[in-house]
């Protein structure tokens, strides 16, 4: 019998790759405080708020059950940029982001059996010069809210992307490399999920 996987999300964009993964999960997202800390730098930031995430959602459930949690954030220059609280702050964190090259980071944190793995991978985004007709444009398809960074790679946002190095899953939100790779590491065989 093959361990119950918990995913400890409410992102539909999770939800997606881990149904193309064929997994069979339940979802059990966690309520925490995303709040970054002072001076926390953005790959800490991520990593803390995905194994906290974790934590908490496997508390709630027997050790067999494996808990997947994420957490995704956009960098630049340092500064954190997490999901804009509303359409305003959405047009302030794209008008920032335009021209310009920036990181995102996506932490994975997996508990399962006592065990847990925690991980961290980084694509760099290009985004073209953002007019601000473009940028109405966009900000008008809802799409901005409840993305980090304020857009979505893999919906209408690809109209504001030139460039995507590394992993398009990272910047989705969920690298399925990486997962597996920890998967593995904890003696979970992907296949049997």
């Amino acid at each position: 019998m093959t361990s119950k996987i918990i995913l400890a999300s409410r992102s539909p964009r999770r939800k997606d790759i881990l149904e193309k993964l064929n997994f069979s999960f339940v979802i059990d997202p966690p309520d925490i405080d995303e709040s970054p800390f002072e001076n926390e730098s953005p790959i800490v930031y991520v990593q803390r708020i995905s194994a906290a995430k974790a934590d908490l959602v496997a508390q709630r459930h027997d050790q067999q059950c494996i808990v997947i949690a994420a957490d995704t954030t956009v960098e630049l220059n340092g500064e954190i940029f997490g999901q804009p609280r509303d359409l305003d702050e959405a047009r302030l964190m794209i008008h920032k982001l335009s021209s310009k090259t920036h990181k995102v980071h996506t932490a994975i944190s997996v508990r399962y059996n006592l065990e847990f793995a925690n991980s961290v991978d980084t694509a760099s985004v290009t985004m073209r010069e953002v007019s601000s007709e473009l940028l109405e444009w966009y900000i008008g398809t809802g799409e901005s809210i409840g993305k980090a960074g304020a857009y979505a790679v893999q919906g209408h946002g690809a109209a504001l992307v030139t460039d995507v190095t590394g992993e398009i899953d990272t910047v989705i939100g969920l690298p399925v490399g990486l997962l597996l790779g920890m998967l593995g590491n904890l003696g979970i065989d992907p296949k049997t999920l």
